[in-house]
């Protein structure tokens, strides 16, 4: 793998990330506001941050493994961790998720 190519995804390959909401309402709404700010904010944009409506695509739900929303996923690297319920801890995401490795520093 290149210097760029390790930069880019990071320490331990490419970060991809699923987020499972319930719908549309207020709660689904802040837990994607919260997550993709901590994506932009502390993982420097790094990676991939899919949302799912579980009500639109509860067969992805189940191949997760997801049973309650909202879930954040780490699809990868691997091993995959799951995180659900309160997503607007920061520091729960990174630690729960193993996402240190992952952040950025602002500059």
């Amino acid at each position: 793998m290149s210097a760029a190519a390790a930069s880019e995804n990071g320490p331990a390959g490419p970060l991809r990330l699923r987020l499972y909401v319930a719908g549309t309402s207020l709660r689904s709404t802040r837990t994607i506001d919260s997550v993709r700010r901590l994506c932009e904010q502390r993982l420097g944009g790094l990676g991939d941050l899919e949302v799912v409506d579980i009500y639109q695509q509860s067969q992805l739900a189940g191949g997760d493994g997801v049973v309650a929303a909202p879930t954040l996923v780490r699809l990868s690297p691997l091993p995959a961790r799951r995180l659900a319920g309160d997503l607007s801890d920061e520091r729960r995401i990174l630690e729960g998720l193993g996402l240190q490795d992952f952040v950025r520093e602002h500059r």
